[in-house]
């Protein structure tokens, strides 16, 4: 992620102004930052994740959203695309420019990203009251961090390597790490 030309605005600005863009941007506390391009791993995987949530929701009050589809943060003062979120809640449904409820955030390791990912926007995502499950894919080593918050508001690791199945309790369903990983060569 690049600082976009020091633009700054508020959030009703920048979703304004987005809407004539060519390119994604992600907003944070009024500073507005250009989304790059992604390599093939990272396009193959988070369409894996998404085309599997998708099957296994059909029929259910969830819907998976992919790349394009943003969230507001609004606690964070902020805006993000994830690679895959899945939302459950009706005012979700209703939206147009943007979700603000998702049970479920899916983030695709990048090396330019994999920092923020795991830190300033994981704390961002954290603010999100509906927030239940976020995983952190790791191509490199075909890996699946999943954070599940408790009940006691504190966020636990469950970490998923191998011939193994991630379990999604938030969505009560699970993902083989072979069926995330489908088509990526290994190195």
């Amino acid at each position: 992620m690049q600082t976009a030309e020091q633009l700054h605005f508020s959030a009703a600005d920048f979703l304004a102004w987005e809407e004539n863009q060519t390119e994604k941007h992600e907003f944070v506390a009024g500073e507005v930052f250009v989304m790059t391009g992604a390599r093939q791993d990272h396009v193959l995987v988070s369409g894996n994740i998404y085309a599997a949530l998708k099957q296994r929701l059909r029929g259910t009050p969830c819907r998976a959203y992919i790349a394009d589809m943003k969230l507001r943060v609004e606690t964070a003062d902020a805006f993000f695309y994830p690679d895959v979120m899945v939302s459950c809640h009706p005012e979700d449904r209703q939206a147009e420019q943007f979700l603000s409820h998702p049970a479920l955030i899916v983030e695709v390791l990048s090396d330019s990203t994999a920092d923020y990912d795991r830190g300033g926007k994981f704390v961002a995502y954290r603010k999100l009251e509906s927030l239940q499950e976020y995983l952190i894919v790791d191509i490199d080593n075909r890996r699946v961090e999943c954070f599940r918050r408790t009940t006691d508001n504190d966020w636990l690791l469950h970490d998923y390597l191998g011939e193994v199945d991630c379990q999604l309790h938030s969505l009560s369903l699970s993902l083989p790490l072979a069926e995330i990983f489908e088509d990526i060569e290994t190195a």
